[in-house]
């Protein structure tokens, strides 16, 4: 629903933060954005195209799993990473190219409960 009413694409976004409670919650993550076809997001992390220097960065700060899985405070904190992203706060872990569009996708509850965000440089 977000690519419908924003008019933006994946290919447009700079930089992603996805939830990954577990390592095959964000593969299928890059699948559910539209990244990857089904059953191929897995193909991406060997190909490189979410790492830090690849095409699409995703969880630059090492996402979740490496944060400590705020529960209730995941949503701030991917927000929070993507605006550091795009204003050069990240220090060792800072993008080369600073990015137009981030892209957050949350989940909770049931994992039926989904918000995504897209925000923009100013």
């Amino acid at each position: 629903r977000l690519w419908a009413r924003t008019g933006a694409t994946v290919e447009g976004v700079g930089v992603a933060e996805v939830h990954d409670c577990f390592a095959l919650t964000e593969i299928l993550m890059y699948e559910a954005m539209g990244l990857a076809k089904p059953g191929e997001g897995a193909q991406l992390l060997s190909e490189g195209v979410t790492h830090r220097s690849g095409r699409l960065p995703v969880n630059t700060g090492g996402g979740l799993i490496a944060f400590g899985h705020p529960v209730g405070a995941t949503g701030v904190k991917q927000v929070l990473e993507i605006f550091r992203q795009m204003k050069g706060q990240c220090g060792d872990y800072q993008l080369e190219k600073t990015p137009e569009l981030g892209l957050t996708i949350n989940m909770g509850g049931d994992d039926k409960t989904v918000v995504s965000a897209l925000l923009k440089n100013l």
